[in-house]
């Protein structure tokens, strides 16, 4: 990943669509089932019904962005899927005596950043809680659960957090790593570490590996009992570092602000002590989202942009679940979902407090390096906020005076995906291997060089610099898009353009994986 200039902003929703006769059935059926759960009951509780019909568009995209998981996969590679890939970083780690040869590299270099991957792995969690049946509806869900296994596994966070008080949470050093342009098979630069602990304290980031492995032990529950409790014993303890001992990584390790920034580290808490809640039920981790730690940390009334860096608007979303579902209205869970509401009423283009920040052809917009990030993460959240409306039968929300119905969030939701597959004014996809014109000169080193050619660290820049596309399709790869005035230059040396990161296979993974089907109804994951 070269430097990026971070940025984030504030920000100003699914009736059923009967679309088609042969949907009909499966959506009467969803909502029998959850008239029949409700009937008698002054507590909605969240349902699984039937998906819709299945919808070839986005099941397609999703087969398509589920590659780029194996694409980025580092360590020893175990049924490899991805022909120009092989076995890399396999000794990561060993400066510090530990196995870190898994994870995920970040972009289009070989670096594994720590506060990214976490964020990834949340996500990815997510999207598996909330959209495993429809995941699962088309063959995605083994792939999905082990890409996530890839980054949570003994191989990388779990070995990354050798004891209470200390995460890894970088292997490479970046500028080594950019002074190369070469294969991750042939790397030969210094892999360093760097650590967060209690001398040299990274709130943030050990917040959100503790979110990633909350969530992801709740994915694993119940078809990997034991490795689930490991996942969630480092979440607890992750926790209780990032509370005890508070402090930017940004500040007690100064050269991360040239890549991953921190703004801020309070919506990684009450982000992280959301998923321990939902993961345990300890009600003392939704007293920490009250309080005192709400008032210095949630914000409410200021919608906010859903990235890497900024977690409120996720969280806000999350907590509703409480609301619409087990009947916590209480003060503190109440603003959430009012915060949560704004954020959606923000997102409308219709809506009396829309943001301004679009492009012509309708995606949201908030920073020129890596535009897709915020618009897709966002469509993920309102696509997640119409199907709990959906499940439990909220029929709108108010928007300033105005309300919307669930619909309306779906179709912010797919407006965003489809512009993202190539609905756009370039006619172009900026998810690489989807549609019939999509980026083919993606920055990004193993893409860019032959498999077979052999290149030290600095010869390979030849590569960089060639007029070839790629000789490899880096599959599934979320490029980092189109600028305000809808122009997209397809260079590899435009890395603000063409650079793909993890982080955006996970936000377009789970938008991709709330709209494979028609209709949906979310499921308990507690």
């Amino acid at each position: 990943m070269e430097e990026k200039s971070r940025s984030k902003g504030g920000c100003g929703w699914f009736v059923l669509l009967v679309v088609l006769a042969g949907v009909v059935a499966a959506i009467v059926i969803t909502i029998m089932k959850i008239s029949d759960h409700h009937s008698g009951s002054g507590k909605p509780e969240p349902v699984s019904g039937p998906p819709g019909a299945i919808d070839e568009k986005y099941t397609a995209a999703l087969k398509v962005a589920m590659k780029f998981f194996d694409v980025q996969k580092s360590g020893r590679l175990e049924k490899n899927e991805i022909s120009w890939r092989g076995d890399s970083g396999v000794k990561d780690g060993s400066e510090a005596k530990l196995d870190l040869s898994k994870g995920m590299y970040d972009a289009g270099d070989h670096m594994k950043f720590g506060f990214p991957m976490a964020f990834t792995a949340t996500v990815l969690s997510w999207a598996i809680l909330e959209y495993g049946d429809q995941m699962d509806a088309v063959n995605q869900l083994k792939p999905a659960q082990d890409s996530l296994k890839w980054i949570t596994d003994t191989d990388y966070l779990i070995n990354a957090h050798p004891s209470e008080n200390v995460l890894y949470i970088q292997v490479g050093d970046p500028e080594a790593d950019h002074n190369c342009w070469d294969r991750p098979e042939d790397m030969t630069e210094k892999r360093s570490m760097v650590q967060v602990s209690i001398p040299s304290p990274g709130t943030e980031v050990a917040a959100e590996t503790a979110a990633a492995m909350a969530s992801a032990s709740l994915v694993f529950k119940t078809i990997d009992p034991t490795y689930s409790s490991v996942l969630l014993r480092h979440a607890k303890q992750l926790f209780t570092f990032a509370d005890k001992y508070r402090g930017s990584y940004s500040v007690s390790i100064p050269e991360v602000q040239t890549y991953y920034n921190s703004t801020g580290y309070g919506d990684e808490l009450l982000w992280a002590a959301s998923w321990l809640y939902h993961a345990t039920g300890d009600d003392s981790y939704l007293q920490y989202v009250s309080g005192q730690n709400e008032r210095l940390f949630a914000k409410f009334g200021s919608p906010t942009w859903f990235s890497w860096d900024n977690k409120l608007a996720g969280t806000q979303v999350l907590l509703s679940r409480l609301s619409f579902f087990d009947g916590k209205n209480n003060g503190g869970i109440a603003m959430y979902k009012q915060t949560a509401e704004a954020v959606m009423s923000g997102l409308l283009p219709d809506s009396p407090t829309a943001t301004k920040s679009r492009t012509d052809g309708g995606l949201t917009w908030v920073s020129e390096w890596n535009s897709p990030q915020h618009p897709v993460a966002s469509a993920f959240l309102a696509a997640l906020y119409s199907d709990y409306m959906l499940t439990s039968r909220t029929a709108s929300i108010s928007c300033d005076g105005e309300t919307y119905e669930p619909a309306d969030l779906r179709n912010f939701a797919k407006s965003q995906a489809d512009y993202i597959l190539g609905t756009n004014p370039m006619e172009m996809s900026f998810l690489v291997g989807y549609g019939e014109n999509y980026p083919q000169y993606v920055h990004h080193r193993g893409a860019s060089i032959p498999a077979n050619a052999t290149t030290g660290c600095t010869d390979g820049f030849k590569w960089l610099n060639s007029t070839d596309p790629n000789p490899n399709i880096a599959d599934g790869a979320l490029v980092g898009g189109p600028f305000l005035n809808e122009t997209y230059i397809d260079s590899r040396n435009n890395s603000m353009q063409g650079e793909p990161s993890t982080y955006n296979s996970a936000v377009i993974v789970g938008l991709l994986s709330s709209l494979v089907t028609t209709s949906s109804a979310v499921k308990s994951f507690t």
